[in-house]
Formats: structure tokens, sequence, C-alpha cells
């Protein structure tokens, strides 16, 4: 666990979705004014998860797929991906929730360089047209929790299973196929640091 200012930064390892939504959620509802802000960086086994938004889905994988709370559509969460959950203060810190989606994306933009993009009407961060990094949050009482999730060094098949993030042929890739040097622990590290940087010139 690392403290920086008024923000502690998480290092969970490989945990199982459900318990950490709860634990997310606990966290926020129980948090105060005083409690410091928490990012915590963690990979899921294997799991798809529903946005709000999103049509159920039917895979033939075994891989389960459970709804959640999040904004989005239809993710694949799995080893080798960076998971980075942002329980942040929005209200505190003076942060809309558009401003605060566009500091997500501009961590992992300033972590992959120029050739990452956004895409307008459609969250989260692209290379070429295929997705790397994908965003979903809810916000409570000006109070945010869920995140990102970054595609660093995994078995990407899962996601021919769905339309991710809800658009069919959607084409994904991740950081080690676009030739960026790192394991998931190491580019989970500079990703929370590049978003520490922007919360704490936000």
């Amino acid at each position: 666990m690392t403290v920086v200012a008024d923000l502690v930064v998480k290092r969970l390892g490989q945990v199982p979705y459900l318990p950490t939504l709860d634990a997310m959620r606990r966290f926020t509802a129980e948090r105060t004014g005083a409690t410091p802000d928490e990012l915590w960086l963690l990979e899921h086994p294997p799991v798809y998860t529903l946005g709000q938004g999103a049509v159920p889905v039917q895979v033939a994988n075994g891989i389960p797929v459970l709804a959640t709370d999040r904004g989005g559509e239809v993710t694949y969460h799995g080893p080798g991906q960076v998971v980075l959950y942002t329980l942040i203060d929005l209200a505190r810190r003076g942060i809309k929730v558009k401003a605060f989606v566009r500091l997500l994306e501009q961590s992992v933009i300033d972590l992959l360089g120029a050739r990452a993009q956004r895409r307008p009407g459609a969250p989260g961060v692209y290379v070429d047209g295929a997705k790397v990094a994908a965003l979903g949050i809810r916000v409570t009482r000006g109070r945010a929790y869920h995140g990102l999730a970054l595609n660093v060094d995994l078995d990407l098949t899962p996601f021919c299973a769905i339309d991710p993030c809800g658009y069919p042929g959607l084409r994904v890739t991740q950081t080690r196929d676009l030739g960026i040097a790192g394991t998931p622990a190491e580019i989970g590290e500079r990703l929370a640091g590049l978003l520490i940087d922007h919360l704490e010139n936000a």
C-alpha cells in the first residue's frame, strides 16, 4: 500500500469480481468527507460484466456473466488485464463526471503515446480503431467507484464471444501487441502514477 497526499494506492493481486464489487460499494457507502481517496490495482479471474445499460448476453465458453452497477455495456476481465478501480470523492476535489472520465482516458493516452485516441460517444481508449482500455464508473453522492481496465498481456479470445462495449465487430488489442514493454503490475504502477498526477492537478 502506498499513500500519496490524500490518496491511497492498494495492490490487491488477482481477486474475484463480486467480493471486490461489494467492497467498493461498502467503502463508498461508509466513507466520510475526511476519508482518503483510494486506487485499487488488481486483476480478475475470467469474467464478463454487464453495465447498467447492457443487453444481457449468453456465452458458450463457461465464463460467468455478471450484472453490475457501473455505466457502459458488456466487457471482459481476465488475468493479464490491469484493472484500476478509482474510489474518488469527485465533489471534494471539484471534478465533474465528464471531466473525470477524460482524466481516466488521458492517463491511458499518456501511457501509450500519440497513437492512442478517444472515440466520440464511446468512452475508452483506442489504437488504430482497436480498443485497448475500457472504462465505466458509478457516482453516488459525488463519489465515484469502478474505473478502467487496460489490456496488457492476456488471452483476447474471450472478447470474440461478445460485442465489446456494445459494438459488434469491435477489435481489441493490448499493450504487448503494441510493443509496450512491462508486466501487468509494472504497467499498472505507471498508469496509477499518471492518474495521480492528473488528479493532483485537476
